[in-house]
């Protein structure tokens, strides 16, 4: 059974969420890849206000395909994520609380995951165009010359996603890793 849950993503409602539960996520999310991650990061080191109040947010690892008639968004498939390793830390520490990606993390993420409480979910790559029809609404905010890279703000609904790392550090990839050696040592 899928868990609902609507943003903000606050601290209590990221302890709920669990390594491996199905998720679908509905009101306002953001996009950022690494260039846009770059000046977020850049702007808070200078002490800048950042284009967003980043608390309690979840931001998704996207750069989407240009919106069709009677579409909000095109394509919009998740990115890699271990490319925004350098800067989620920081992110999560100014209190980002949700990521939607596809891929590992590294354990500098992790651990300010589970200093901070903050949760990694998981989007599958390839299904752009499905998760595209959950966009509702789509605006650039920020970083418009880094062109389908830029700073959006999504009004989404029932976006479906999973939790790969959840606030305890508890991961996806080496619970299922582990699970199916246990299966295939049995045959």
């Amino acid at each position: 059974m899928a868990k609902h849950i609507t943003t903000p993503l606050t601290y209590e409602k990221v302890k709920d969420l669990k390594c491996g539960d199905d998720v679908l996520i509905s009101g306002v999310i953001y996009t950022s890849r690494d260039a846009a991650h770059k000046r977020l990061v850049e702007a808070n080191e200078r002490g800048e206000e950042l284009p967003y109040d980043v608390k309690d947010t979840i931001v998704y690892y996207v750069g989407p395909a240009p919106a069709k008639p009677d579409q909000a968004i095109g394509s919009a498939g998740p990115t890699t994520s271990y490319r925004m390793d350098a800067y989620s830390p920081t992110m999560i520490r100014l209190g980002q609380r949700g990521m939607i990606g596809k891929g590992k993390r590294g354990p500098e993420v992790i651990e300010a995951m589970k200093e901070v409480g903050a949760v990694y979910f998981g989007a599958i790559g390839g299904t752009g165009a499905l998760l595209a029809k959950c966009v509702k609404k789509a605006e650039v905010i920020a970083y418009d010359d880094l062109g389908a890279e830029a700073l959006h703000r999504l009004e989404v609904e029932n976006l479906p996603v999973f939790v790969i790392i959840d606030s305890e550090g508890n991961n996806l990839y080496e619970i299922g890793r582990e699970r199916y050696l246990e299966f295939a040592n049995q045959q």
